[in-house]
């Protein structure tokens, strides 16, 4: 019998529709795969980090993604909603759970590649 993790694409695998992207953002947190992490984002991304300031690029992707990791909390799933989807742009989203210390949602923005992939090249991953 399937389950919903065994209907997901493998972590390697790039996601195919928008809605993939958050569910392998978590399937890569709780491995630890930072790299497969940064892998969702375009080269030239920004992402908000907790403190206001923004992160440029993979490099700083990376860096942030690393130290966050490194700190060793549980990763808690949100509940994505469904992308909202225009041409090659869609607007991402998932409500965060009280549990993870969040409440709030998240706000991304993610864009088709040319191979038809989908990563995220705008990240406010705390929006209250």
């Amino acid at each position: 019998m399937s389950t919903p993790s065994s209907l997901r694409p493998a972590p390697s695998a790039a996601p195919r529709t928008p809605d993939e992207l958050s569910a392998q953002l978590v399937d890569r947190l709780v491995a630890r795969d930072v790299d497969g992490v940064v892998a969702l984002y375009e080269p030239t991304a920004v992402l908000e980090l907790p403190d206001g300031r923004v992160a440029v690029g993979h490099d700083d992707i990376r860096a942030f993604y690393t130290r966050a990791l490194a700190a060793h909390r549980p990763v808690r799933a949100g509940i994505p909603r469904r992308p909202l989807v225009r041409g090659d742009l869609a607007l991402t989203t998932t409500v965060l759970p009280m549990s993870a210390g969040a409440g709030g949602a998240t706000c991304e923005v993610a864009r088709r590649q040319p191979d038809g992939t989908w990563r995220w090249i705008i990240d406010r991953p705390a929006v209250r």
